[in-house]
Formats: structure tokens, C-alpha cells, sequence
């Protein structure tokens, strides 16, 4: 009876958003299965779902690391997927970038009140609203900026050195005014991360490896394709293109599941941060997230109740979202085998 219910519960939910007809049933399906004993089990599991491979990392309180995959790193060459591979983590870079503006606050080299007219003169006029925007909206989401990843020409032709991706967002409509609502923003954090550059003097990305790599003894995370051997590089697949995607290049940090574990341990617990800057970083933004672009993505979690972080990394997209939403519910269930011990 309680499964019954439960599955009704779901369908209304699916059914409140579209016709039954349109119901994805491979979801529905994902949710109710029974669960696994293992989280290898779950994760042997989630191939059969469209996947071609699978890496999870398990750091719980008093127990050693537990590395877990299935699937392929390439299928091409039926090379088994790896624990230990790189993967294109996509927006959890933002954590990274959101801890680098929180120790350049807290050294009072940035203002979280400061406007974008303030750090960025020149794109008066360019972004609407620019001298009403401030460094603390872009941070959480709330700029209202128009999205550079939502225009076509940087799917297109990612990251080709003739051309400079903010001119996708530049000379458009605000999509809504600053604070007045929120909108994930791939642009705010491109002017973040080029804001950052400019207070150093070098590269964010090197100012992110000194002020957090390093200390945290993060061998395993880079800026680019053009610092890993590719060999070490897990593939990445969109559903009905056969074309193995690791090689595109769109300005994504690359880890091992392990070191986004420890960076995210670290960013729960504090020790990725100095004295005063966890105060101004809870106040910024959040201490878990995602990532998705085409051919990988990835979850990111903290699970307090339990103290454990869970990383997941699928290299499968697809254009109607289904796989992102099985990933959702695979993590989810992963996590209540551990909880269950």
C-alpha cells in the first residue's frame, strides 16, 4: 500500500507539469525500484539507464574513501570506467570561484557592494543596469543579466580564440532588474572570474590553485585541457551524436571526483577558509553543487545528518534533460544506502 502510494504521488506530480501521455516512465521507474543493498549495486544499476559511464566517491566520517564505477571511460575502445579518471566538472567551478571572491573580500582587495559600473567602467552601457548590479548579486544569481551559454555561436565554435564569449551577453535587454529575482548566470561568474584577474594582476585560475589548491593538497584539479595527458581524461557522450566529446573545449575545470571531495569537505567544514571568511562565504553562497555541459555531468553533495560527501560524475547529457533528472534520483538513492550503513 505504501508503494502505491508512493508511486501515485509521483505520477501526480509528473502529471502537474504535462500531459500522462508525455509521463517519462524511465523516471518513474529510476524512483521506485527497489533499493540496493550496496551503492556499487546502484551504480552497476544506473548504466542500464542510458549511461555510458559512471564514477562516484564516498567520504564519510570515520571510514576510508570508497571509490565506485561502472560503464566506460570510452566505449569506443570499451575501456572500463575508472575511479580515478579526470572529468569536465562544469559549474562546480563556481564554488572555487565564489571561495576566491571571499578571501579577495576579506583581504579588502573586493566590495561585495560595489557595483559592476565600479570594477568594469566599460561595459556601461553594454550591460544593462551595470552601475545598479553589485559584485554581491552576481555571486548569488540575482544580476539579471542576459546568459552567454544561452546564445548558439558558444555551442557553436566553444571557446575559439578570435572571439571573446562575453560579446553573447553584451548589448541586450536586462532579463530582469538587479535583485529583483533570481537566474542561474553563467556571466556573472565569467566577469567574476576576469574581475578576479584584474585585482591579482594574473590569472584566477592561478590565484585559485595558490589560494586553494595548494593548501589543500589538490594534485588532481586543473583550468585546462591543455595541462592534462587526455589519456587520463574520461570521455563524454550526448545522446544521439556518436562523436566522442573530451576534446571540446568550453573553459571547464577538470578533477578527479576524489579532489572535488576534498574541496568540498573542506568548503563544509571550514578549512578550506581563513579566519573571518567563512562569515562572508555563508553569507554569498551555497556549499554543494552541479555541473552539466554536453558529454558531462556532475553532482556534488554534503549530507550533514550523516557528515559525508558524495560525488557523482555521469558522462551522458541529453538534449530533454531526463539524464540530469536520473542523476538527481540515482544520487538520491545512493544516499539513502548509506544512510541505511
Amino acid at each position: 500500500m505504501k508503494q502505491t502510494k508512493r508511486i501515485l504521488r509521483i505520477l501526480f506530480i509528473l502529471a502537474s507539469i504535462g500531459s500522462l501521455y508525455f509521463v517519462p516512465w524511465i523516471l518513474v521507474k529510476a524512483w521506485i525500484l527497489p533499493l540496493p543493498n550496496t551503492v556499487q549495486e546502484q551504480v552497476d544499476a544506473a548504466i542500464n539507464y542510458g549511461f555510458d559511464g559512471m564514477i562516484v566517491y564516498v567520504d564519510q566520517a570515520g571510514k576510508p574513501p570508497a571509490f565506485y564505477a561502472a560503464g566506460y571511460k570510452n566505449r569506443a575502445n570499451k575501456t572500463p570506467a575508472d575511479p580515478k579518471s579526470l572529468f569536465k566538472i562544469g559549474s562546480i567551478n563556481k564554488l572555487y570561484v565564489a571561495v576566491a571572491i571571499t578571501k579577495l573580500v576579506n583581504a579588502n582587495k573586493l566590495s561585495l557592494d560595489k557595483t559592476l559600473a565600479d570594477y568594469f567602467p566599460e561595459l556601461v552601457g553594454r550591460i544593462e543596469y551595470a552601475d545598479e548590479i553589485t559584485l554581491r548579486m552576481m555571486v548569488q544569481h540575482r544580476s539579471g543579466m542576459p546568459i552567454f551559454t544561452n546564445h548558439p555561436g558558444f555551442w557553436n565554435q566553444p571557446q575559439a580564440d578570435s572571439i571573446d564569449v562575453l560579446q553573447y551577453a553584451l548589448d541586450l535587454p536586462a532579463n530582469f532588474k538587479p535583485g529583483e529575482d533570481y537566474e542561474y548566470c553563467n556571466t556573472g561568474y565569467l566577469l567574476l572570474s576576469r574581475l578576479i584577474d584584474k585585482v591579482v594582476g594574473y590569472s584566477h585560475n592561478q590565484f585559485i590553485k595558490e589560494e586553494i589548491l595548494i593548501p589543500l593538497g589538490l594534485k588532481n584539479t586543473f583550468s585546462a585541457l591543455s595541462e592534462i595527458n587526455m589519456d587520463n581524461l574520461m570521455s563524454g557522450y550526448y545522446i544521439g551524436f556518436e562523436e566522442d566529446l573530451k576534446t571540446n573545449d568550453y573553459g571547464a575545470m577538470i578533477a578527479t571526483a576524489e579532489d572535488v571531495g576534498k574541496f568540498l569537505r573542506a568548503l563544509n567544514d571550514g578549512s578550506v577558509f581563513k579566519e573571518g571568511e567563512q562569515e562572508i562565504y555563508s553569507s554569498i553562497y551555497e556549499y554543494e553543487h552541479g555541473g552539466l555541459i554536453p558529454g558531462y555531468q556532475c553532482l556534488s553533495e554534503y549530507h550533514k545528518d550523516i557528515d559525508t560527501v558524495v560525488v557523482q560524475f555521469m558522462n551522458t547529457t541529453d538534449f530533454n534533460g531526463y539524464n540530469w533528472n536520473l542523476s538527481e534520483i540515482f544520487i538520491n538513492r545512493i544516499v539513502k544506502i548509506i544512510k541505511k550503513g
